[in-house]
């Protein structure tokens, strides 16, 4: 199924389906402020499988991300942040930077590894941060991107869900998504480092 949202003005209606659709165990491509992303709910351990299989990913090994609406959730899944890590995420937070954070005992659970870090997306892309407000707890987020290619059909909605629609259950239509991923940086030790320079200029 493809759903249009726009991106200015998110329907409320449509949000509430998508966030029943993750609710239910189903599987969404969404719009960010970077690459279209692949995600589920985080409390669905089915769900969270089948993103796996589709992106044939380890969970044992796999560095995952979760996208929050706000810094509200954090402590949900990190432990104690350092104050200049703090106020770097809030500087930066909505934006197209994914942070390596320390993660607290709840994370194994999610995805089933012995993780210590966990990834933290907050997209400046108001149709998915609304769906996870709505949902009322983060989703688990990876990019539909291989790392090693930019496709084309991976920033048209239309195409993506001819790619995709056997394997999920909807696509967010927020118009066409850019083919810059995130900038990724490592918090998870106290200091900063950039691992990956993508879109966006850490402000620090």
């Amino acid at each position: 199924m493809l759903i249009k949202i726009y991106p200015d003005n998110p329907n409320p209606r449509e949000i509430r389906k998508v966030a029943e659709i993750l609710r239910t165990g189903g599987l969404v491509v969404f719009p960010t402020d970077t690459v279209y992303g692949l995600g589920c709910d985080i409390n669905n351990g089915k769900a969270v499988d089948k993103v796996a299989q589709i992106k044939g990913l380890n969970l044992k090994k796999s560095h995952l991300s979760i996208i929050c609406h706000d810094l509200s959730n954090l402590s949900d899944y990190t432990k104690p942040l350092e104050n200049n890590i703090f106020k770097l995420l809030k500087k930066n937070l909505p934006g197209p930077f994914t942070f390596i954070l320390p993660a607290n005992n709840n994370v194994p659970k999610i995805f089933k590894n012995n993780k210590k870090t966990i990834g933290l997306r907050i997209p400046d892309n108001s149709i998915i941060t609304e769906i996870v407000r709505e949902l009322g707890n983060p989703i688990l987020s990876t990019s539909i991107k291989d790392e090693d290619e930019i496709l084309e059909y991976m920033t048209d909605p239309e195409l993506i869900k001819e790619k995709f629609e056997d394997l999920i259950d909807i696509v967010i239509d927020g118009g066409y998504g850019g083919n810059e991923p995130s900038t990724i940086v490592d918090c998870s030790s106290g200091i900063f480092e950039i691992v990956r320079q993508g879109k966006g200029i850490l402000e620090e």
